[in-house]
């Protein structure tokens, strides 16, 4: 007994010694088995249990329709439509939206899920397996927090873009710095630098930007950063500070048109015609030439006084702000607001035109200080409620690293530096 259990410890040992340089054989009656995952999940579903139908929706189509192609019974159609509601209304579904239908494998090819993609991030599932369940989730996002610094060589457009930058983030830095800032006056030579993340799908497929984290603009040799704050808690009230904690937003905003103008003719009480005999004819406003149908914005809130067409103007808008400012905007292919509303900063009142007496479609945009017309361009206009004092030492503390940041960006000629860190949905840092 004793002389077996010698022989059985002596074989063990052995075996425990070579186990690392040879891989223990199987009897011949037994294989070795792995447990795998399915290779092909998506949207939470093994897509190679079904017949995968990829497709958009197109001109005529409807929820219905579709469903009823693909063998689902009516009554459970219209329980989707009126018990679901809320989750996926059916009666909205766009045109050019792609959609998935997993079916069935077998003779019936029956339906089983529909799967609408809302945008690149966002989707919806009508899973119809056995009672309707509706739901939406969006596909895993991961950020990358990306960091650009440039000197301007023609325009800031053509720069970002020599750098791969997504043309997004040109419109978004001249939000931040559109009362500050005109952007089609650059000087050669400027430098900015910005912070920001952009958002992949899958680690792959680039789902667009996020708004600016961190800015620095340098125009004509005078910095201005720029850091997004919550001035209000309540109110979710969040506006750009620069790094002396001034507002960078202005009561008005420095053009009628966002993006893609030029200043064709500026503000000139002497300004002389050939076609008049060279007489002076002044030119109390700036016009602005954009492409006809460009959005004209009101540039800042107030009450439209009037909204109507008349003579060498043309169809126009005219607002009332306040009792020292009023701004009027000319030559419109067609107004968008009425005579009594009122508008926000931003709002879209209006169209680029040709109008009224114009060589080209632009909008002339004529500003009125206590009733006297006067150049805006030259105008030292009101800045926005400062941050509270209560709030500064938060603000300092909070922009520090972010400045810091900044600072060690070089914003040499066509140069672009890059710091990249992973983020997941949460928002917790994978480096």
């Amino acid at each position: 007994m004793y002389k077996y259990w010698g022989t059985l410890f002596a074989a063990l040992v052995v075996m425990a010694s070579c186990k690392d340089d040879k891989k223990e054989e199987l009897p011949e009656n037994l294989t070795e088995m792995t447990i795998e995952e399915p290779v092909n999940t998506q949207y939470g579903f093994d897509f190679d249990a079904y017949e995968v139908v990829h497709d958009t929706v197109r001109s005529g189509d409807s929820f219905g329709e579709l469903m009823l192609k693909n063998h689902v019974d009516y009554p459970k159609i219209v329980t989707i439509s009126e018990k679901f509601r809320d989750t996926f209304d059916v009666r909205k579904i766009k045109v050019g939206k792609p959609y998935v239908i997993l079916k069935s494998k077998d003779s019936v090819a029956k339906a089983q899920i529909f799967i609408y993609q809302n945008d690149k991030i966002n989707y919806t599932v009508v899973d119809m397996r056995d009672s309707v369940v509706a739901y939406r989730d969006k596909k895993p996002v991961r950020f990358i927090e990306k960091q650009v610094a440039g000197t301007i060589k023609s325009s800031l457009s053509q720069t970002l873009d020599s750098l791969g930058v997504d043309y997004v983030m040109t419109i978004k830095l001249s939000e931040v710095y559109a009362w500050t800032i005109d952007f089609f006056r650059l000087n050669e030579g400027d430098k900015f630098k910005l912070i920001y993340d952009e958002r992949y799908i899958n680690d792959t497929i680039y789902a667009g930007s996020g708004p600016i984290k961190a800015a620095y603009f340098e125009h004509k040799g005078r910095p201005i950063y720029a850091f997004p704050f919550v001035s209000d808690s309540l109110k979710q009230i969040e506006d750009y500070y620069d790094q002396d904690a001034n507002n960078l937003r202005s009561t008005f905003l420095k053009a009628p048109i966002k993006f893609g103008y030029r200043i064709s003719s500026r503000y000139n009480l002497k300004r002389r015609i050939a076609y008049y005999g060279y007489k002076v004819r002044p030119h109390k406003g700036t016009d602005y030439a954009a492409p006809i149908g460009t959005p004209i914005i009101a540039t800042a809130d107030g009450t439209v006084t009037e909204s109507r067409r008349r003579g060498g103007n043309g169809k126009y808008v005219k607002i009332k702000h306040n009792g020292t400012y009023s701004t009027q905007y000319l030559h419109m292919k067609a107004q968008k607001v009425k005579a009594g509303e009122f508008v926000r900063q931003g709002d879209v009142i209006g169209w680029v035109g040709m109008t009224g007496n114009t060589g080209g479609p632009h909008v002339c945009y004529r500003f009125w200080k206590n009733g006297k017309q006067v150049d805006p361009l030259r105008e030292k206009l009101p800045t926005a409620e400062a941050l509270k004092d209560s709030l500064k030492t938060e603000y300092f503390n909070y922009i520090k690293p972010l400045r810091a940041q900044l600072d060690s960006l070089e914003a040499g000629p066509g140069e672009q530096e890059e710091l990249i860190t992973f983020n997941d949905t949460n928002g917790t840092t994978q480096n």
